[in-house]
């Protein structure tokens, strides 16, 4: 059991470390941007978006930064829970694209719901943050 254990946390803090920190930082970002689509606010929607976001859904329907937190502060957009799985984070310079697949329960305009979906991510380094400048999503 000891060994099991031991064996157990040297492999994640290998994994830990596998991250660039950049990486780190971007998934990060996400991790933000997940725990605001929850509880939106303007402040941290702002915060975390690119005034030029180009907010792709699976419908095809493309929401600039506006329409996007628009959405989300009036309910139009309600995410109750948001489940990430087999993110992968490339970074390029001051550019970073995450992959990943989102399970959600909704309540979009008082309608319960669920998605599943394949994103992709693009972000931008301004400064020493990171911003979504690109989001596009297809249903699984």
């Amino acid at each position: 059991m000891r060994v099991s254990i031991t064996f157990l946390f040297i492999l994640l803090a290998s994994s830990l470390f596998a991250q660039s920190k950049a990486e780190t930082q971007v998934a990060s970002a996400v991790e933000n941007l997940r725990l605001t689509m929850i509880n939106p606010d303007k402040a941290s929607l702002e915060k975390i978006t690119s005034s030029s976001l180009s907010y792709g859904h699976s419908s095809g329907l493309i929401e600039n930064q506006q329409m996007f937190m628009d959405k989300l502060l009036s309910g139009g957009s309600d995410f109750v829970t948001i489940d990430l799985t087999e993110q992968t984070i490339i970074v390029s310079k001051k550019v970073a694209i995450v992959r990943h697949k989102l399970f959600a329960t909704t309540n979009d305009n008082n309608k319960p719901g669920e998605v599943k979906l394949s994103i992709m991510l693009v972000w931008e380094r301004s400064g020493k943050n990171w911003k979504l400048i690109g989001r596009q999503a297809v249903r699984i």
